[in-house]
């Protein structure tokens, strides 16, 4: 095929997350339910920077193949007020070694996981309303207590 070109990433932001004692809900029919929900954050790039708004949330599902499923729901609020609805699904693929090592506090190195996510945006708010058009990816890494993210747009290349 012709006329296709490697996309551009440009950095968004990094963020910051803090999460409860997730629910675990056990092994319902599509998988084993955990539910995280978010207690607070940091987001800080070149285009935005703020908080992460207490009341979000992962309704993460290990799936019978190993894999997680997330689910992820949260409010971003930039430091001059603005508003954003971020969701985002993604996977995170890890052995059951690596898994305890994460439970367990362990800094575990991204190279020994998988941990992407693809987050969409909703605002209203003026100044930030490119993001409702923009198609972003992030990378995840589990934190003890938490998880962090670099989130880069995707866009044509120059």
């Amino acid at each position: 095929m012709t006329g296709f070109r490697k996309p551009r990433l440009d950095h968004l932001f990094d963020m910051h997350i803090d999460l409860e004692t997730p629910q675990a809900i056990g092994a319902a029919p599509a998988g084993h339910r955990q539910i995280y929900i978010v207690t607070g954050g940091t987001v800080a790039g070149p285009r935005l920077k703020g908080t992460v708004l207490p009341g979000g949330g992962d309704w993460a599902l290990m799936r019978a193949d190993g894999a997680v499923q997330l689910d992820v729901r949260a409010t971003l609020k930039t430091d001059d007020g603005a508003l954003i609805y971020t969701t985002y699904s993604g996977l995170i693929i890890l052995s059951p070694d690596i898994l305890r090592r994460i439970a367990g506090g362990e800094d575990v190195p991204l190279a020994e996981y998988y941990f992407y996510t693809n987050p969409m945006f909703q605002t209203a708010a003026e100044g930030y309303t490119w993001l409702n058009q923009t198609i972003a990816i992030g990378r995840g890494k589990a934190i003890a207590g938490g998880v962090e993210y670099r989130v880069w747009a995707v866009s044509d290349p120059a």
